[in-house]
């Protein structure tokens, strides 16, 4: 019998290549960047043509899907995740990366039936590194498995987040708080390359140790979430307690006591929800 979710990978796979190459062609010319919601919330022309490609792509062949793309929300659609094959799309994970030829920029897909994720794909295109996870099959970069480093103890760790601008003083005092607390733990130090779902596959692949991050959206977990998972990672909800892929947050680790660890360590500030109108 056939396995109609990993043929709809495999089609995947071959959709994201095809996105990543038009990326890095963007990247050639001149870049026409436009402001969303802030100063720093930043959408391109790629951005846009990027994901009307994936979505059209993948309408044609399975008509009856669904769809929660980045710049689709952005645009008034809406961020509601039911049972339903549904395709959960980043077109440019780094936009802002993007926009400085900062080279870490990616894809990233995720696929979930009845609410649960079945595959996720993340494509790093400048640097050609696309890690493929499916539900209970492994997680894999450029087709060789990989897995979480394993560590045990956050004091011999590389943390990752983001950090940026916020407009409430109050969160942008925790958020820099938050990066002190764990600084002082200490950990070996922090990073920020700047995509979520590549932060993700940085722990899957035993490059980082541990990722947390209050703020982000679906599509930047979806792909990223089964790519950790397969490799053998935690993720949990910041407060320690199970993952929401609608909730904005997450902890991704390479062991629950590093992902305890820093829940207990780092104070939460409210960001609502992507299935909820308002922030």
């Amino acid at each position: 019998m056939s396995d109609p979710w990993q043929e709809c990978m495999d089609y995947c796979v071959e959709v994201t290549k095809k996105a990543g190459k038009m990326i890095c062609e963007a990247l050639q010319k001149d870049i026409s960047v436009v402001q969303k919601s802030s100063p720093v919330d930043l959408v391109t022309e790629t951005d846009q043509k990027v994901e009307q490609l994936i979505i059209s792509s993948i309408k044609d062949k399975y008509p009856t899907h669904s769809f929660i793309g980045e710049e689709s929300v952005a645009a008034g659609a809406p961020s509601i995740l039911t049972d339903n094959p549904t395709w959960i799309i980043d077109p440019i994970d780094g936009t802002t990366n993007f926009v400085h030829r900062f080279p870490i920029v990616s894809v990233s897909i995720g696929f979930s039936v009845k609410k649960e994720i079945e595959f996720g794909i993340v494509y790093s295109c400048i640097e050609d590194k696309l890690y493929t996870a499916r539900k209970g099959k492994g997680a894999f970069c450029n087709g060789v498995p990989i897995e979480v480093s394993r560590q045990e103890d956050i004091r011999h760790s590389l943390v990752l987040t983001e950090m940026g601008f916020k407009s409430d003083p109050e969160q942008f005092k925790t958020m820099l708080d938050n990066i002190h607390t764990i600084l002082t733990i200490p950990v070996h130090g922090i990073r920020c390359p700047g995509s979520a779902a590549v932060n993700m596959c940085l722990v899957a692949c035993g490059s980082a140790d541990a990722y947390y991050h209050i703020g982000i959206h679906c599509w930047d977990m979806a792909g990223g979430a089964a790519v950790v998972t397969e490799a053998g990672g935690v993720i949990v909800d910041i407060s320690g307690g199970p993952f929401d892929l609608m909730s904005r947050r997450l902890i991704v680790a390479s062991s629950r006591a590093i992902a305890e660890r820093i829940a207990k360590a780092i104070t939460e500030f409210h960001v609502g929800r992507d299935d909820t109108d308002g922030e």
